[in-house]
């Protein structure tokens, strides 16, 4: 953490330093804090995988599947029109996560549309 400095009155500088916070004020602090996400036990990590999301999808496919116009497609999901056209014309690659969203829209749209009920 940086140091505050103050004039004194003769005119030099006097340094405060911060004090480290304790572990358990540090867990206070993220227990008092609901973005914060838990710590995982070691439990929690071996149940956890990686998803890695397909490389290539045809997003334009993906879409008709689903009966839903471009414009329809991108509210409904969360994309820019835009974005979403440049994906269809193949002049832009989704990243990780769109990818990953867009998987799972062709793979279990029912699941995706429940997720975003609950959420909205």
């Amino acid at each position: 953490m940086s140091t505050t400095g103050r004039s004194t009155e003769t005119g030099t500088r006097k340094r405060d330093t911060a004090r480290p916070a304790s572990d358990a004020a540090i867990r206070r602090q993220i227990a008092a804090d609901p973005d914060t996400a838990p710590e995982l036990t070691a439990r929690d990590w071996a149940r956890a995988r990686v998803v890695v999301p397909p490389g290539c999808l045809d997003v334009k496919a993906i879409r008709r599947r689903t009966g839903l116009s471009q414009a329809g497609f991108a509210s409904t999901y969360g994309f820019s029109l835009r974005t979403l056209q440049k994906w269809e014309q193949q002049r832009r690659r989704p990243n990780r996560a769109a990818r990953v969203l867009l998987w799972l829209i062709k793979e279990r749209p029912e699941a995706v549309e429940a997720a975003l009920r609950e959420t909205v």
